[in-house]
Order: C-alpha cells, then sequence, then structure tokens
C-alpha cells in the first residue's frame, strides 16, 4: 500500500500541537518577542557584580527567555516532523535554530561573568538573597565547569559558531527524511511495496528470504549511490565536534560529551570491554539462528526475522495500548493513569506518512504536556516503541511536575532506563501470558533481540564512534573508504564466524541519525543494563522501590546520573550490571535452545 498524506490520516491517532500554539501566528508573535527579548537581555551584560538582587533578576530573565525559546523551537521542529517537505514548517524550525544561536549568543557572558564572582562571593550572594538558594547546585555545577568556560568574546563567539555546527545534522535529516528514496519491491504476495525509513525493519522481518534481501539491497544501494557525500557530511560533524572539544579545553570530542552529565569515561570503555567479553555469547546466539533458520549462510538480512515459523501476531493500536497498560500495572495505579491520560489526550502521533519523520521519540516542552512520535505498523517491535517512549514521556511528566526549570531537564545517561525500564516489564509480562509454546519461544526470541539489538549494537554504534573520531582527532579526513572498513570490521567481530557480513553492511554506518549526537548511543547500552536491574526489583516487590523509582523519576538534573541511579540501587560506576546483564542472555538462550 503507498503511504498516506498527512491529510488523510485519522485525527485521532494524531498529536494535538494546538494545545501548545493555537495557530502559527501565535508562534509568529512569541518568536518575534522572544527575538526582542534576546536583544534586551545583552543590557544585563556587566551587571552581575552589582549585588545579588541584579544576579537574581538576570537568572529569573534568562529562564523566562528560555522557556519562550523551547516553546517555540519544540513546536516548530514537531511540526516540521509530521512532514518534512512541508516548505512552510521546515522555515519554521530554521527561523527557531537561528533563534537558539541568537539566544545563546546573547546570554553567553553568565557563566563566564558567574565565575569571575568567584565561589565565595556568590555564597555570600545566596545568603543574603534568599531567592538565589534556588540556584546553589546551578552555581556548583558552573564552578565545577570552570576550567572550560571560556571569555564572555569567546563564549558569544562559539554559540554563533553553533549554528554552523549544525548543518551536517540538518543537511543529513532533509536528505534522509525528505529526499532520498529506495524505490519499490515485491512483497511476498508480488505486491509493490515502497520501501522507506519506517518500514524497513517491517521488511527485514518478512518469512519471505527473497523480501528480505530486496530491501536489503535497495535499503543500502540507495546508500551506497551518495557514500561520498554521506561520508563528507559525517566528517563535517566529527570536525565540528573536534573545534569545539579543542576551544573549551577538552582532551578529545568523547571527554566533553560524557563531561555534561559527569560520567566518567571509563564507564563507556569498560562497557565495551564487558560487551567484548560477551560476544562468545552472541556468537551462540547466532548459532542457534542459523540452525533453526535452516540455511547454509546466515546473511546481514536473516539477523531480525523472528525464529518461531508458527507464531506472528499483529496488533492493532487500541490493542497495544492495552497490553502496555497491563504489563506496567506493576509500577502502581499513579503511573498506569499518566498512561491512560497520554493515550486520551493527543500525546502520540501514531501512523506513518509521506514525508514524517522516521523512528520515533519523545518530546515536548517543560510548559506543554509530553509528546510522542511513533510510526506504528502493527509488529511487536512497535508496542515496544510505544512502551518505551511512553517510558520517557512520563519520566518528563514527573521531572517537569517536580523540578524547577533550572533543573527539570534529565541526561540521556538516565533517560534510556525509564525507557527501557518499560520494555523489560512488558516483555516479561508477556512471556507469563504466553498461551502456548511457540508464543514463548517468539517471545522470548523478541528479549534476546533486545539484547542484540540495544546492548551489542549499540556498544558496536559506541565503538564505531570512538574509532570515527579518534581519526579525525589525528587530523584525518573522513572518507567513505574509512568509514565502510571500520564499520564493516566492526559487524564481523560482533556478530562472529557462523554469519556472512555482507558487503552492503558496511554502508550502515550512513544510516545512523544518532551518529549527529555523537556519544549518544553507548547511554542505550548502560541505560539497558540499568533497566534490567530495576525491572527486576519492581517484579520482586522489593521493599520501597516503587518511591524510590518515581524520586528516581522526579529527579530531573537535580543529581548527577550516577547517584539518581543509586537511590534505586543500581550503581553504573561498577560493571556489575553489565555483568548481570550478560548473565540474563546467557540463561534465556539456554532456555531457548531446548525450546526446539
Amino acid at each position: 500500500m503507498p503511504v498516506k498524506k498527512r491529510n488523510e490520516l485519522d485525527p485521532a491517532y494524531c498529536w494535538d500541537l494546538e494545545a501548545m500554539y493555537a495557530d502559527d501566528d501565535i508562534w509568529e508573535k512569541d518568536f518575534s518577542g522572544v527575538s526582542q527579548e534576546a536583544e534586551d537581555f545583552r543590557t544585563f551584560c556587566g551587571k552581575m557584580q552589582e549585588g545579588p538582587e541584579s544576579l537574581l533578576k538576570i537568572l529569573k530573565s534568562r529562564e523566562d527567555m528560555e522557556r519562550k525559546t523551547e516553546n517555540l523551537y519544540v513546536y516548530a521542529n514537531m511540526r516540521w516532523h509530521q512532514d518534512t517537505a512541508n516548505g512552510k514548517y521546515q522555515a519554521m524550525a530554521g527561523k527557531s535554530a537561528q533563534l537558539l544561536t541568537q539566544v545563546s549568543d546573547a546570554q553567553s557572558f553568565v557563566e563566564p561573568e558567574i565565575l569571575a564572582l568567584t565561589e565565595k562571593q556568590v555564597q555570600k550572594y545566596m545568603d543574603s538573597c534568599p531567592g538565589l538558594e534556588l540556584y546553589k547546585r546551578f552555581f556548583s555545577e558552573i564552578f565545577r565547569g570552570k576550567e572550560h568556560v571560556l571569555t564572555p568574546d569567546m563564549e558569544a563567539l562559539l554559540a554563533r559558531a553553533q549554528d554552523m555546527a549544525n548543518a551536517p545534522q540538518q543537511i543529513f535529516m532533509n536528505f534522509n527524511n525528505a529526499d532520498l528514496t529506495f524505490g519499490e519491491i515485491k512483497d511476498a504476495d508480488g505486491t509493490p511495496v515502497t520501501v522507506t525509513n519506517g518500514n524497513y525493519t517491517v521488511l527485514l522481518k518478512s518469512r519471505d528470504r527473497r523480501v528480505r534481501e530486496d530491501a536489503f539491497h535497495a535499503m543500502y544501494g540507495a546508500y551506497e549511490a551518495h557514500k561520498n557525500t554521506l561520508a563528507a557530511t559525517m566528517d563535517a560533524n566529527t570536525a565540528a565536534q573536534r573545534f569545539f572539544a579543542s576551544a573549551r579545553k577538552y582532551t578529545s570530542s568523547r571527554a566533553m560529551a560524557l563531561d555534561g552529565a559527569h560520567i566518567p569515561e571509563r564507564v563507556y570503555d569498560e562497557l565495551i570491554q564487558a560487551v567484548h567479553e560477551g560476544l562468545p555469547l552472541m556468537y551462540r546466539y547466532m548459532q542457534i539462528r542459523k540452525q533453526v533458520m535452516a540455511v547454509d549462510e546466515l546473511h546481514m538480512y536473516d539477523v531480525y526475522v523472528p525464529l518461531t515459523k508458527s507464531f506472528e501476531k499483529k496488533y492493532t493500536f487500541e490493542e497495544a495500548k492495552t497490553l502496555v497498560k497491563d504489563a506496567l500495572s506493576v509500577m502502581g495505579e499513579e503511573y498506569v493513569s499518566l498512561l491512560q491520560e497520554g493515550f486520551d489526550n493527543g500525546w502520540i502521533d501514531v501512523c506513518e506518512n509521506e514525508g514524517k519523520r522516521s523512528g520515533a521519540y519523545s518530546w515536548g516542552s517543560y510548559d506543554s504536556h509530553p509528546y510522542v512520535l511513533l510510526n506504528y505498523h502493527g509488529s511487536l517491535s512497535d508496542v515496544f516503541t510505544l512502551a518505551h517512549e511512553m517510558g520517557h514521556a512520563i519520566h518528563s511528566y514527573y521531572s517537569h511536575k517536580n523540578q524547577p526549570y533550572v533543573y527539570a531537564g534529565y541526561h540521556i545517561f538516565v533517560a534510556e532506563v525509564a525507557s527501557i525500564c518499560n520494555e523489560m516489564l512488558l516483555v516479561q509480562y508477556l512471556i507469563g501470558q504466553a498461551k502456548d509454546m511457540e508464543e514463548k519461544k517468539y517471545l522470548i526470541n523478541y528479549l534476546l533481540e533486545q539484547f542484540r539489538t540495544t546492548l551489542y549494537r549499540q556498544t558496536m554504534f559506541a565503538e564505531f564512534e570512538v574509532k570515527a573520531h579518534g581519526l579525525k582527532a589525528e587530523g584525518q579526513t573522513l572518507t567513505a573508504q574509512q568509514l565502510c572498513e571500520i564499520y564493516y570490521d566492526l559487524n564481523r567481530q560482533y556478530f562472529g564466524p557462523d554469519v556472512v557480513i555482507d558487503e552492503e553492511i558496511a554502508m550502515e554506518w550512513s544510516r545512523i541519525p544518532h551518529f549527529y549526537t555523537p556519544f549518544y548511543v553507548y547511554q542505550y547500552a548502560t541505560g539497558f543494563a540499568a533497566a534490567l536491574a530495576i525491572s527486576g526489583k519492581i517484579l520482586r516487590g522489593e521493599e520501597n522501590i516503587l518511591s524510590q523509582y518515581k524520586a528516581f523519576l522526579s529527579g530531573g538534573c537535580s543529581m548527577d546520573c550516577i547517584d539518581l541511579l543509586k537511590l534505586c540501587g543500581v550503581d553504573m560506576t561498577r560493571p556489575e550490571p553489565v555483568q548481570e546483564a550478560l548473565s540474563i542472555f546467557d540463561k534465556y538462550l539456554e532456555e531457548f535452545g531446548k525450546l526446539f
């Protein structure tokens, strides 16, 4: 079936963005107002030392401007993501990005001037002005990163450079979502189907091997035709990160990326090391897959298809909502009521449409309710995506409700814990509800796939980023040949001797949007390990775990990520969470092998 246009969708399955802005004219009016506020804010430069009241006024004005800017940016981009070929919203998204740069530039003097006050002076200000006490952690964080904050003039220059630094990601997104096409293949019934980013994984799960292979070749053939352009875009992205890291006196782009959440680099390295030690488990899984599929050669287009032959099920979106709600009932009545609130009141954009941004996410602003973008096709994977993104959404809800604006945002390192915890509760609920052996096999296979695609695959991505950014740090220009060689060799290492590493897979790096947010994906793997630990505590009914977990969800960035997780008894500075996850993988591999 052809993909529907946006105006052909049922409004009941579309998110309600009018809750943010009733119409675009209001957005334009607010945009003009904030743009002027940004220019007016510059008059505060040099006035922090006038006294605590002046400092408080500056910080509150800054927050007000940032909140308005966030509303403008989020609304424009979500409108654009509905249909990335829509020129009006593409332009609004571009304007909002420029506004972010303008606002960042206008307030670039704030941190340098706070640092110029010294910690002792700031403490005196807080003692004499109760309103400043709210910002105690804010001040502490600034002084903790003092060595990476530059002079006001340099901070303003870096703020203005950010717009250019965002260009590689913007170019890739436009190319990947609006311009690149993959042609048609025939499905198992011989009906033509257009290959899209949204349905590619669905096609790779087809029982018909010819469909899987055709989709695989169609996808990577398209990227292969543009490999040099995509390599140049990736090179520009790594160069931008290297520039900012060097300017801010970090030893590497990775050090800069991890420092924002105060994650020790050893956490990243130990993740890769632990997963390397667990590669024999992945090799065993591939051996089982090859045996069950009864193929002479197991190819890269064979690794997504479910291994059960007689059980396959599609879920309507209504069925998906019911399953998610039932599975998460162990979280308590309040959590379930928030799920229902999201299901009933325009939080979710459900269906794929022509030009819609691929993938899924949860977003929103401090002043809005959470929003979730899906591209729902009815697979079990889509049901899990719903649970995953609602985990993010409810995390945001709790954080925004319980924290002031300055501490409401949470780091990605903990964000993935909330989403994956939901997934782990859902899969174990479904396994417990399985009505026959085939369904149980299917669900355990799905759980094994979560290990493959989250713990192993995201760690492989993380290792690819280390290697690619490492070459840029050495002064090299990243070429398509280099990137393909790195990526191909990693696939060979991670999948082992029982898988044919098809040449086309070397191009997969070019279609991963997360690579344009460097050193992001490792957190899916660490979050997976932490989520397994927390979901286990919830299912075992450990005393106080629900209140501890709610405290974690409500924490925002009021504590370091590592300390937030310790509220739930999980210490990610130690290897045990990753090792425990691998032991669970081992356990389910053993059980799965005995079912055949």
